[in-house]
């Protein structure tokens, strides 16, 4: 059998993953962490925080998308009354091997205890005031046993020691409500203490006042019984509490007590020390048992053989008592020597001088406790910790003595014990002690055998662990914090302890930048980010989120910047009142773009028609036709009300880029489709409709087609003016001409109207017919030149040389004869001119 395997049924009491200091080798505390380590896979465990899906991720960073439509769990379902008894057993600390402490009965507590039972069997809540040590835990423990039957829920027990409001509002629902990997938001959780009916016990209590009330407020259907120290603020005046005092015993009470823990009658002596014990410490009952821890030393110490010193302590072992020594009885050691009984400054802080008679392992266990700020590592790590394969029975030592205190599910130092061990040396290398234990538990918490509610109910020693290193300042002890953190973060999370799990990613983010460990730093602040987006604090989210985002881009964690880059869209779209997946923002992330979309408000993620028709203040043109002409004064100027600019669907840089495109998409159409309706101007050897033919001398009309370099007038007879032609840009014709012969042919005198029969895709120059009956035109393509167009046609002139004849490539066109034309009137074919020198008609 592996001796280092956790499971070693040697020590049936250990919890997974502890092993014995002898029977694992001396490295094991520094195997990797499973939770980072490669070859063995990560452990991710998938949870929901109110509407959001969480997966525990350890290496990169946790996830967190909104809860998928399907995946919400459950309503939560009360559990029975066995089920909560085994809750309340699995939150007391355990017990220590080895004989126990003998049973102290309540003493001069009977009225209290009446009269807190029937307070709280009317409902109403009850805070107990009372010193440290004076007895409030054993008083809270009888006070629940009595109301058992009070409430419906039944009775249920809390820690208050470093807790907050919140995290005891989600201790009362786990104590309650059945729940498996989900932690409700805070509106839900609300709601469902709201309906819880118990009996509240809440033992060392940290806090009073505002928060005190908001505890109150927030199970109006449950009695609390809260117990403080005098130095926690009093409560505020609409809270409604009832105050009890306790105070400490009578002096018959605590010499009684004295007798149960020494367990035998006291002598004369003794009661008079125990008197003056009593004056001093003011009737404390944790007094009593620590001077009993004395006294029973005393006798052990009269009992065996051997010498010992002034102060009582052991020095070597004889090998038989002399002759003629006295007995025990008579109050002489074996050697004759008489242990005297402790002063009134020992009686009243007993720590060292108890500490001094325990055995090596018990006082090598309070070194530790004092390097972890009062915190009792679990007996079950004791013998990795100590060295000492029984050292895990150190703890019933200690509690016999009176030197620890149960806190929940774990144990303390007892009040005032921890500054007593300090000022006497036990405090030093602390720091060294802690840094062993911190290795420890980076192992333990990391073995696969240890379950995140284990680790979850230990928090407090290894986050106590952890201060001590952080506080140090030294990059060597910071590392070692690194680690645990890494380790025992995600076991907190997944534990659904979250109270512990951001106290851990605080603590390990300043170790991580003390020790200059940039990645494991952003991995803190990923996961601060997370929590921060749990709870809905989302400026803290993004602060946190772009901080890692930064910091892995400069170590090139390409994984771990989309998974905050995930992230931080959610926040993104919380912000925008978003609670929708963003289906773009995720494939944007993939990408690895730098600048980040954001999704539109209430989930829309695509442009989408507006079914409601606009008003007519505030209609939207999304295709315009644009004027080629540039307006007046400049390309930007104009009047103010000339074009109103207006936003489409604005409010998302995406669905303006959808808009444009679709704006360009249609202006790119409508581009082709016109220039498919204008390219078929291709000269033809048949007449169009548009078209109008010219008489020449061989009984045919002929059109004379355009040339590019030099344009020919036409020479027609009867005197309807000079044909010419234009190298400059197109002009429209009108049906009069520029120049006619007799204004009264023409079917308008308005130089500026269109023709009869125009088409608008048809820009180059026409020749027109004048005459009586309907006019047909032909349109000739002319490319533009540089050359001004002229306005209108020079005068004909007699010296002007007579027109070639028209070359072979001229479109001879069939011959159209209007029905109402006059002999007088011949076509004539009117073109403008320009640069053309000394153009005058032809006969």
């Amino acid at each position: 059998m592996n001796p280092t395997d956790p499971t070693h049924p040697a020590d049936d009491s250990r919890p997974e993953g502890a092993g014995r200091a002898d029977d694992r080798p001396a490295e094991a505390v520094d195997r990797p962490n499973p939770w980072l380590s490669h070859p063995t896979p990560a452990r991710t465990v998938e949870l929901i925080s109110g509407d959001f899906l969480i997966t525990v991720n350890p290496v990169d960073g946790s996830e967190i998308e909104p809860c998928p439509p399907g995946s919400q769990p459950p309503a939560p379902v009360r559990l029975d009354a066995d089920e909560r008894a085994e809750r309340r057993r699995a939150g007391r600390p355990p017990i220590p091997p080895g004989p126990g402490a003998p049973p102290f009965p309540l003493l001069e507590r009977q009225e209290e205890r009446e009269r807190l039972v029937a307070l709280l069997g009317r409902g109403l809540s009850v805070r107990l005031t009372g010193s440290a040590g004076s007895g409030r835990s054993a008083l809270l423990e009888a006070v629940a046993a009595d109301c058992e039957d009070l409430a419906p829920d039944g009775v249920v027990r809390l820690s208050g020691h470093h807790r907050t409001v919140t995290e005891l509002l989600y201790e009362l629902y786990a104590a309650v409500y059945r729940s498996v990997l989900h932690r409700p938001d805070r509106d839900g959780l609300r709601e469902l203490v709201r309906g819880i009916g118990a009996v509240v016990v809440l033992d060392d209590l940290e806090f009073g006042g505002d928060p005190l009330d908001e505890l109150l407020e927030a199970a109006p259907e449950c009695a609390f019984l809260v117990a403080v120290t005098p130095e926690v603020d009093a409560p505020i005046g609409r809270s409604r509490l009832e105050e009890v005092l306790l105070g400490g015993l009578g002096r018959g009470a605590s010499l009684e007590l004295l007798e149960r823990a020494t367990g035998r009658p006291l002598t004369d002596e003794e009661a008079n020390w125990a008197g003056d014990l009593w004056f001093e410490s003011e009737g404390l009952p944790q007094r009593f048992v620590q001077a009993g821890a004395l006294l029973r030393g005393r006798d052990e110490l009269r009992a065996n053989s051997g010498t010992y010193d002034a102060d009582g302590v052991f020095v070597h072992e004889l090998e038989g008592p002399p002759a003629g020594a006295g007995s025990a009885g008579d109050g002489l050691t074996a050697d004759g020597y008489d242990v005297p009984l402790p002063t009134l400054g020992e009686g009243a802080a007993p720590a060292v001088l108890l500490a001094s008679r325990l055995g090596e392992a018990a006082r090598e266990t309070l070194r530790f406790a004092v390097a972890l700020g009062g915190e009792v590592p679990h007996q079950a790590h004791l013998p990795a910790l100590v060295g000492d394969t029984h050292a895990d029975a150190a703890i019933g030592e200690l509690m016999n003595a009176g030197l620890l205190s149960p806190v929940g599910p774990r144990y303390r130092l007892a009040a005032g014990a921890l500054a007593q061990l300090q000022a006497r040396g036990y405090g030093v290398e602390a720091t060294s002690r802690a840094h062993t234990a911190v290795q420890h538990f980076t192992w333990w918490v990391g073995h696969p055998s240890v379950t995140p509610r284990r680790a979850a109910s230990e928090a407090d020693a290894l986050l106590a662990a952890m201060t001590p290193l952080v506080s140090s300042g030294e990059p060597g002890h910071a590392s070692a914090a690194v680690l645990l953190a890494r380790g025992a973060a995600p076991a907190f999370m997944a534990g659904l302890h979250w109270g512990a799990w951001e106290r851990a990613l605080r603590t390990g983010q300043e170790a991580a930048r003390i020790a200059g460990e940039v990645a494991e730093e952003a991995y803190f602040h990923h996961e601060l980010g997370i929590l921060a987006l749990c709870v809905g604090r989302l400026d803290r989210a993004r602060a946190e989120l772009e901080t890692s985002i930064g910091m892995r881009g400069a170590v090139a964690d390409k994984r771990g910047t989309v998974s905050g880059r995930r992230a931080l869209a959610l926040v993104s779209d919380r912000e925008n009142g978003n609670t929708g997946t963003p289906a773009a923002s995720a494939s944007a992330f993939h990408r690895g773009d730098d600048e980040l979309p954001v999704s539109p408000p209430r989930g829309v993620s695509m442009v989408v028609p507006v079914l409601k028709p606009p008003s007519p203040d505030e209609r939207m043109t999304l295709v315009t036709r644009r004027d080629d002409t540039p307006a007046a004064g400049s390309r930007t100027g104009g009047p103010p009300t000339a074009r109103r600019r207006r936003t489409v669907l604005g409010g998302a840089r995406r669905n303006l880029v959808a808009a444009s495109a679709g704006a360009v998409l249609a202006a790119v159409l409508g581009t082709v489709v016109t220039l498919g309706a204008t390219g078929n101007d291709a000269p033809t050897d048949r007449v169009q409709n548009d078209q109008s033919a010219d008489d020449d001398d061989s009984g045919y009309d002929t059109e004379t087609p355009t040339d590019t370099s030099t344009k020919q007038p036409a020479a027609k007879p009867g005197g309807g003016g000079p044909a010419t032609t234009s190298s400059g840009p197109p002009t429209p014709s009108t049906s009069g001409g520029s120049e006619s012969t007799d204004p009264g042919d023409s079917p308008s005198d308005d130089p500026t109207q269109p023709s009869e029969d125009p088409d608008p895709s048809d820009p180059g120059p026409t020749k027109s017919t004048p005459g009586p009956g309907p006019t047909k035109t032909t349109t000739t393509p002319s490319p533009p030149t540089s050359s001004p167009p002229s306005s209108s046609p020079p005068p004909p002139s007699s010296s002007s040389p007579a027109p070639p004849p028209p070359p072979e490539s001229a479109t001879v066109g069939v011959p159209v004869r209007p029905s109402s034309a006059s002999p007088s009137d011949s076509p004539t074919t009117d073109d403008s001119t320009d640069g053309a020198d000394g153009a005058e008609p032809t006969p």
